[in-house]
This record gives C-alpha cells, structure tokens and sequence, in this order.
C-alpha cells in the first residue's frame, strides 16, 4: 500500500511540476515580448514612392447593415484613384443591398456557396478579376480604413516588404465585452506584432488590414481552404518560406468589436479550435524548423502552445490562490511551493501592464473587468466544446448595437 501511495503521490507531485512549467514559460514568452514591444521602431517615409496598384478586397458574408457605407468610405482614401480598386466580395446580400452597391465605382464579385468561407470567397475574387495589380489589401465587411491607409502600406511595399500587418483598433467601445475585446486586441498588438516586429520576427496576422504582394498572394490562396482562421493557415504557409509579414504601428483600420456575451462565445469558439488545429498539424514542423533555423516558423507553432491570454491570465489567478490559501490558510506544504506560482502571476501582470495602451487606463476599463470572469468562464466552457467548430463558417454579425 506505501508503494501504491508513493506512486500516486509521485504522479501528482509530476503533474504540479508540468502545469508550472507550462504557464511560467507561457508568462515569461508574452513578458519577453511584451517588454520588447517598447523597442518598437516606426518606418521612415519615402518622400519620392512609386504609385503602386491596389486591390482592396472586402469579402461581405450577410453584412447588409454595414457593407453599402464601408464601400463608400474605402473610395475616400488620399490615394489616387486611378491606383486602386475597391472589390466588395457579396455573399448572401439582399437585393437591395446589392443595387445600392452597383451605384458606386467599385467593382462588385457575387458569389453562392454552399458552405461560405473568407477563403473560398477571396479566392473567387481572384479568379474573376482580369486586371494585374502590384498589391492586395484585405477588410472585413466592418473595416474603416483611416485616409492614409493606402499611402502608408505604399510606402511599406517600397521598402521592400512582401506582407504587411496594419493596426487593426476598435471603431466601438459601447458595451464591457466591447471593451474587453478591444483591450485584448491591442495587447495582441503590442505583444505579437510589435514585440515581435521589434525583435526581428515575424509579426501576426490577424485577418483584416492586411496587405500582400499580388502575385504571391494569389498564388498562396490556392493552396488556402481553412473554414476559420484563414489568417493562421497564411501564417504558417509564409512561415515555411521564409517571408516575414511587417507591422505597421500608425497605420490604422477600425475594426467593429464584438458587443454581446453570444458573440463573444462564437468568435472565441472558433478561435480556439483553430489554435488547437494549427498546433496539432505543425508542431512536428515546427521543431524541424528550429533545427534548420526558420524562427519564424517555429514561434509560429510556439505561439499554438500558449493559451489565449485571458484563459492565461484566469487559470493562473485560480491555481494561485489555491496555493496560497493551502500554503498559508491550511499551513500545508505543498510539493511546489506558493511562491513559485505567485511569481508567475506577477511576471503575467507585468505583461498586461506593459502591453495595455495608456487610453484603457480608464473608468470604462476598470468597469469593463468586472466582465473578465464571466469572460474566462466562457472561454474555458468552450475547451469542451470545439468539436466541430471548425468545420462550419461561423458568422459574428456587425453593425448590430446591444439591446
């Protein structure tokens, strides 16, 4: 019987260890960066640039309440327009958004499909188009570009660069879960494409505010058939080949955040099942890319490791608490000693302390957090229900305020 308890109590002392390294790593890889993020160095302007053409793509899935006002305000851009196209991509329109559509100078792709994707959407675009731009720049159906977008991403391609990343901030910030998912994004932001862009990798995608080579984006679309989470399978498609994707810190598209808890659950669904998916299909590669020197594509298979940042930030404010209180409450040594625990909570607040821009420092904000635990509790529920979300386009309706 004492063996069969020291085994048991060397399993649990064994899993202790391993949660521990998971999340002190995971705390420590976002403190890394977001310390780096504040090394973060704008790009000089050329003052003589080639006028390239532009491809503005906006695949439009059931956005009838934003596309037609979208499309006008994407014609308004301090670029020539001789040099750029704005395509609006209508997929399940109603009639009478499509004939509002067909009144502007834009150049309007309907398709049908059975099983919507951005993908397949993108895609369709391409092949349907007969022009030959430099560039292609892609939205979502909500997207406002600021007026010197296009100037700006110019002047990113005249350096050189293949694949850029815009700043993608908040157009709204009415409700908690607004809020919320505006302060995650830009902690995104300053983590995963600042940071990075500071220490010399890769920035991330994120789906919208992109902006491509024309040729090498039509020809990595091919391969393209992700339901959700088109923007990782790029990732890792330009990864592979060494292409590294810069981030443009002023250069800014307002994106519509989610404001209800049901969407909240259907984005993160989807978010989560596509992490898991691009983790389980490369992280053989990724370890062969570290022996062959591909950084890139090796963070990229890392980042697949470390939980989303709330379900970081949740999980380990639980297990701290449980060690203090056994430690200290109880007066019982634990295997791992509290401290340890207490000081990855530390390094993780650090992180979000670093990386959360100066204007969330607000009453909104601090109001908006009493949101996070029902937030992280529906993020975590969701861990046990992702069979099948990536299976199906999941549509997060914009345009649409709060009742």
């Amino acid at each position: 019987m004492e063996t069969v308890n020291q085994i048991i109590r060397y399993i649990i002392n064994s899993f202790e260890v391993i949660i521990l390294i998971y999340f002190a790593v995971s705390s420590v890889y976002v403190l890394l960066f977001a310390l780096a993020g504040h090394g973060y160095k704008r790009r000089k302007v050329f003052t003589n640039q080639n006028i390239n053409s532009m491809a503005v793509f906006i695949p439009a899935y059931k956005e009838d309440a934003v596309i037609v006002s979208v499309a006008k305000t994407a014609l308004e851009q301090h670029y020539p327009s001789a040099n750029f196209d704005v395509i609006v991509i209508a997929d399940s329109l109603q009639a009478e958004t499509l004939t509002n559509l067909k009144k502007l100078p834009i150049k309007l792709v309907e398709v049908d499909f059975e099983n919507s994707t951005k993908a397949k959407a993108l895609n369709a675009a391409i092949n349907s188009l007969s022009e030959n731009y430099d560039y292609a720049i892609i939205l979502d159906a909500d997207n406002i570009m600021e007026a010197e977008f296009l100037n700006k991403m110019n002047n990113a391609f005249n350096h050189g660069f293949q694949v850029v990343q815009a700043h993608r901030k908040a157009k709204n910030l009415n409700t908690s879960f607004a809020i919320l998912d505006a302060a995650s994004e830009e902690i995104n932001n300053h983590i995963f494409r600042k940071g990075h862009s500071a220490l010399g990798l890769s920035s991330g995608l994120i789906g919208s505010g992109m902006g491509f080579e024309y040729r090498l984006f039509q020809s990595i679309m091919k391969t393209v058939t992700a339901v959700g989470g088109f923007d990782k399978e790029l990732e890792f498609e330009l990864a592979k080949n060494n292409i590294t994707i810069e981030y443009l810190q002023d250069t800014v598209v307002l994106d519509e955040k989610i404001q209800r808890s049901s969407d909240f659950s259907n984005q993160r669904r989807r978010w989560l099942a596509t992490q898991f998916i691009y983790f389980k299909r490369n992280y053989k590669l990724g370890f062969k890319a570290l022996l062959n020197g591909n950084m890139n594509f090796f963070d990229k298979v890392f980042q697949m490791m470390v939980p989303p940042r709330i379900l970081l930030l949740g999980v380990t404010t639980i297990i701290t608490l449980i060690y203090i209180l056994i430690d200290f409450g109880f007066k019982v040594n634990t295997f791992i000693s509290s401290y340890y625990w207490i000081i990855t909570y530390a390094l993780l607040i650090a992180t979000f302390v670093l990386a959360l821009p100066k204007s969330f420092y607000n009453a909104n904000t601090l109001k908006a957090m009493a949101s996070m635990p029902s937030a992280f509790f529906r993020m975590f529920r969701l861990l046990f229900n992702l069979k099948g979300a990536n299976s199906k386009f999941i549509h997060t309706s914009h345009g649409v305020t709060k009742n």
